[in-house]
C-alpha cells in the first residue's frame, strides 16, 4: 500500500481558517482529562480497554476540572453528542451536558442510542456554547462525522507512535547498544516504516536519529481492517514529523501527526466570531483520557470548544483484529524461560489496552487444557508468557497452544502455536563426513535433534578450552561452524544444551590433520602436466612418478570435488596405455599413492601457411602492415597438418581470442575443409564468427572426439575505423566512424610528431598532421605494434 507525507500537524488544521495555517502548532499543550467507563451488558471497562462502542452500551463521562464557584465565566460544561449519517442531523435529544464545577452534576450517564454511528464529547464555554454545539453539529452533521472519525483514527495512530518513542527512549537510557537490534522488532510490531540509514551510526546516535528526522518513521498500514478504516472506508496515512522542544509534558521528540484530509475545509462552514473548535488528541490509559491540544483555550471571544472522539459505533456483529503468527513455520520451544509467541498484524495491541486479559490456552497430553497469562512486548515482537518456562509436565512432544483474551468485550481466539517439549537424548551429527573435519579451517557442520527449538547453548569442547558456538535452527537440525582454523588434531565434543533438560548432550568428535582422498591422476601422452582430483589437495606439497617430480598448482572445486593442476619439472616419457603408480607429499610430510593409466596423445596439428582478404571499403582502405594481424573485418584463410594423427569427417577446429572469452568452433563443411587425412584448410570470419567486441591475439586447436589439443597462437584480429576522407584547409582533418580504434596517427612511419586519439574518443572527424607523399600512418588500439597506412587522395 502507497505510503504519503504529509504536513506536520494533525488536527492542527482541523478547524483553524485557511489564512492561519501557515505555521501550524504542534499538540504539545496538555489539556483536561476526562475520566471515561463504558458498561455493556453486566461487564464495565475503562475507556482504554474499549476500541468500539456499540448500541444500549451506557457510557459514563466525567472531566477532571477545577471546581467550586466562579464568577468570572471561566467554567466549561461537559458535552456529549451522538452522531449518525453524514446527512443526518442528530436529534436534539441526543445532546447531553453536565456542570463541571458542580460536585453532584459534574458527570454524564449516555445510553447509546438505536441508530447512533459516533459520540463526540465537548469542553464548552458556559456562557452560550451548549447551544452553539448543538447548532453547529445539526447545520453540518457531515462535516463532523469525517472530523470526528479523523481524530479517533489520528489518536489510535499517535498510540503507535508514542509506543515506539518510548521504545527507543527507554533502550537510549539503558541500553543504546540494542537499538539496531530492537528497533527492527518494534518496528514491525507497530508497523512502523523506519529510516534505516539511523541503523548504520554509531550507537550513540540512532536514538537521536530515529527520533529527530522529520521523515525517519512512517505509519504502515499494517493494522487490521477494522481499525484502519474509517466509516467512509478509506484507509488514513499518516506521516510523523518530530519536534524538539521540552515543553508541554512530553518531553523532547514529541510526535504530531499530519492526516489526508482538510478538515479546516470541513468545519469552516460553522465557524462563527463567538466560538473557535479545538480538537484534542486523546491518550488512553486505563479510565482516563488525557486530552493534547494544539492551541490554548481561550475564554475571549472567539471562545474555544475543546472536541474529543469518542470510540466509534459498532454495527452488526462486533469485529476482532486479525492477529497472525510471525515466522509460520518456527516451532516454539515450550521450556524456554520468557517465551515469546511471536504476532504481527495487529499493531494496536502493543499500543493499546483494547486486547486484554490475553492467555495461553495449552493442550495436554490427556486432553486437559492449562491457560496461562501472556503480555504484549513490542521490543520483543509478541506475547510473552508471564513465568520463568512453562512447566511441560503432562505435555505431549508437540503440544498445540492458542492466544485467548477479549478485545474490548468480546471474546477472542488469536493464532495457533506448535510448542516443542524438550527431550533428552537423540543428538547427532548428519550430512558431514567425520574424516572432512580437518584443522586449518572452519568447518561447516549440521546437528539434528529431536527438538532443536530448545537449543539453549552449543558449545565445542577441546584442548584449547570451551569456546560458545552459534546456530541456525531449520527444521529438525541445526546449523553450526566450527572454527578449527587454528584448531590442533584430536578429540573434540559439542554440548548440547537444552532448555528444561539439566545435563547436556554430549557428542565426540575427531579433528584431522589432513582431509579427504585422491582419486586418481590424469595426464595424457606427451603431456608435462596433468590433473590431480579428490578432496583437500590444497595440502599436496609434490608428487613423483618415475623419478619425475610435479609441482602444484591451483586448486579448483567443482561438483564436490577438488582438481589440482599438477607440472613436472622435466618432460615425462609416459606412453598411451601404462599403468603408473604416483607417490603424492602432503604438505605435513605424510604421503600417499594413486594408480593410474597413461591417457592417449592429445590430438596435434601445426600451422602450414595462413592469408587473409579484406572486402572492398567504402571510404579510405586501412591497410595493416605485415601479416601479424588481420583486421575484423576480414576473411582468414589457414591451412593446418596433422602430426602423429589423423584428420576424419569429425573432426574440429576451435578458435578463441587468448582470454578464452570468445570462442567458435569450425566442422567439416561449416568452414572446415579436409584435404586428405594430414592436411586441413580453415576458413572463417573471425569478426562476424566471435562477435563485434573481439580483438586482440587469437589462438586455435585441433579436437578430435573429447580430447582437445593444446592452443596454438593464429594471429591478432584488430578492428578499424571506417575512414571517409581527409581535407586540408590548411589544417587536415581526418573524417571517419569509430575514430576511438585509433591510437595515434603520424605523417611518417617512424611516428615523429604523432597526433594521440584520446580513449573513449567520440567525435567524427581529428585533426591530424599534413599527410607526406600521400600516405597517413596508423597505430591501432587492439595492437599499437602493428603499423597501418592509409593513401590519401591528392
Amino acid at each position: 500500500m502507497k505510503l504519503r507525507l504529509f504536513p506536520s500537524c494533525l488536527i492542527a488544521t482541523l478547524l483553524v481558517p485557511m489564512a492561519a495555517q501557515a505555521d501550524p502548532a504542534p499538540f504539545d499543550l496538555t489539556g483536561p482529562t476526562l475520566r471515561v467507563g463504558v458498561t455493556h451488558g453486566t461487564t464495565t471497562l475503562p475507556i482504554a480497554q474499549v476500541p468500539k462502542l456499540a448500541t444500549g452500551d451506557r457510557v459514563s463521562v466525567a472531566a477532571d476540572l477545577p471546581t467550586g464557584k466562579k464568577d468570572d465565566g471561566t467554567r466549561y460544561l461537559l458535552v456529549a453528542a451522538f452522531l449518525r449519517g453524514a446527512t443526518e442531523p442528530p436529534p436534539k435529544s441526543w445532546f447531553f451536558k453536565a456542570d463541571t464545577w458542580k460536585a453532584k452534576k459534574n458527570a454524564l450517564a449516555l445510553t447509546v442510542p438505536e441508530g447512533a454511528r459516533q459520540l463526540v464529547v465537548f469542553l464548552v464555554p458556559e456562557s452560550g456554547g451548549f447551544d452553539a454545539v448543538i447548532n453547529a453539529v445539526r447545520k453540518q452533521p457531515g462535516a463532523f462525522v469525517r472530523a470526528v472519525q479523523d481524530l479517533d483514527q489520528a489518536s489510535l495512530d499517535r498510540a503507535r507512535l508514542d509506543a515506539f518513542l518510548d521504545g527507543i527512549h527507554a533502550l537510549e537510557r539503558t541500553r543504546p547498544e540494542r537499538i539496531e537490534a530492537v528497533s527492527p522488532l518494534l518496528s514491525r510490531s507497530l508497523a512502523i516504516k523506519l529510516k534505516a540509514e539511523c541503523l548504520d551510526l554509531a550507537a550513540d546516535l540512532q536514538a537521536s536519529c530515529l527520533t529527530q528526522s522529520r521523515d525517519s518513521l512512517v505509519l504502515a498500514d499494517g493494522q487490521s481492517s477494522t481499525l484502519a478504516d474509517t466509516l467512509v472506508g478509506a484507509p488514513t496515512d499518516l506521516a510523523l514529523q518530530l519536534s524538539a522542544t521540552p515543553e508541554g509534558g512530553l518531553g523532547y521528540y514529541s510526535p504530531y501527526i499530519g492526516v489526508v484530509r482538510d478538515l479546516a475545509k470541513i468545519f469552516g462552514a460553522f465557524q462563527s466570531t463567538q466560538f473557535r473548535y479545538i480538537p484534542a488528541l486523546a491518550r488512553a490509559r486505563d479510565d482516563r483520557l488525557a486530552l493534547l491540544l494544539n492551541a490554548a483555550p481561550s475564554f475571549a471571544s472567539p471562545k474555544s470548544v475543546m472536541v474529543v472522539a469518542m470510540p466509534v459505533i459498532e454495527t452488526g456483529a462486533a469485529q476482532t483484529p486479525t492477529m497472525r503468527r510471525a515466522e509460520a513455520d518456527r516451532l516454539v520451544c515450550a521450556a524456554k524461560p520468557d517465551l515469546v509467541l511471536p504476532v504481527e498484524g495487529a499493531p494496536l495491541i502493543y499500543a493499546t489496552q483494547f486486547a486484554h486479559d490475553m492467555m495461553l490456552r495449552v493442550t495436554t497430553r490427556q486432553g486437559g487444557v492449562v491457560e496461562l497469562p501472556v503480555e504484549a512486548d513490542a521490543e520483543r515482537g509478541g506475547y510473552v508468557l508471564d513465568q520463568v518456562g512453562m512447566r511441560t509436565t503432562g505435555l505431549g512432544s508437540v503440544t498445540d497452544a492458542t492466544l485467548h483474551g477479549r478485545w474490548g468485550f468480546t471474546p477472542f481466539d488469536g493464532p495457533r502455536f506448535r510448542l516443542q517439549v524438550p527431550r533428552a537424548g537423540g543428538w547427532q551429527m548428519v550430512d558431514t563426513d567425520p574424516e572432512s573435519l580437518v584443522v586449518g579451517r572452519d568447518n561447516a557442520v549440521a546437528l539434528s535433534g529431536p527438538t532443536p527449538s530448545c537449543v539453549e547453548s552449543v558449545t565445542l569442547v577441546g584442548a584449547a578450552g570451551d569456546v560458545p558456538l552459534a546456530w541456525t535452527s531449520t527444521g529438525d537440525r541445526i546449523g553450526l561452524t566450527l572454527p578449527l582454523a587454528k584448531a590442533a588434531p584430536g578429540k573434540l565434543a559439542l554440548l548440547v544444551k537444552q532448555y528444561g533438560v539439566e545435563a547436556p548432550e554430549r557428542i565426540a568428535l575427531t579433528a584431522l590433520a589432513e582431509a579427504g582422498r585422491i582419486d586418481g591422476f590424469t595426464v595424457h601422452a606427451g603431456d608435462a602436466s596433468g590433473t590431480l582430483a579428490g578432496t583437500r589437495l590444497d595440502l599436496v606439497a609434490s608428487m613423483s612418478v618415475d623419478g619425475v617430480t610435479f609441482k602444484p598448482g591451483d586448486v579448483v572445486r567443482a561438483d564436490k570435488t577438488d582438481r589440482l593442476a599438477l607440472v613436472a619439472d622435466t618432460p615425462p616419457a609416459f606412453a598411451a596405455g601404462q599403468a603408473k603408480t604416483a607417490l603424492v607429499t602432503l604438505s605435513d610430510g605424510r604421503k600417499r599413492s594413486v594408480k593410474f593409466a597413461v591417457a592417449a596423445a592429445r590430438p596435434k596439428a601445426t600451422l602450414i601457411a595462413k592469408s587473409a582478404v579484406s572486402p572492398p571499403a567504402s571510404g579510405l582502405p586501412v591497410v595493416l602492415a605485415g601479416d601479424t594481424a588481420i583486421a575484423q573485418d576480414a576473411r582468414l584463410t589457414f591451412s593446418v597438418r596433422a602430426e602423429g594423427t589423423r584428420f576424419s569427417p569429425s573432426d574440429s577446429i576451435e578458435i578463441a581470442t587468448a582470454d578464452g572469452a570468445m570462442t567458435t568452433s569450425l566442422t567439416s563443411g561449416r568452414g572446415l575443409t579436409v584435404q586428405d587425412d594430414r592436411i586441413a584448410v580453415a576458413s572463417v570470419e573471425p569478426g562476424k564468427a566471435l562477435g563485434v567486441s573481439a580483438h586482440g591475439p587469437l589462438v586455435w586447436r585441433l579436437v578430435q572426439g573429447d580430447v582437445a589439443g593444446d592452443w596454438v597462437p593464429l594471429t591478432t584480429l584488430v578492428r578499424v575505423p571506417g575512414l571517409a576522407g581527409v581535407t586540408c584547409n590548411p589544417v587536415c582533418t581526418l573524417a571517419g566512424s569509430d575514430l576511438f580504434l585509433i591510437d595515434s596517427v603520424a605523417a611518417s612511419s617512424g611516428f615523429a610528431g604523432a597526433v594521440r586519439v584520446p580513449e573513449g574518443y567520440t567525435g567524427a572527424t581529428l585533426a591530424v598532421p599534413q599527410p607526406a607523399g600521400g600516405t597517413l600512418f596508423l597505430r591501432l588500439r587492439d595492437d599499437p605494434a602493428v603499423t597501418a597506412t592509409v593513401a590519401v587522395k591528392p
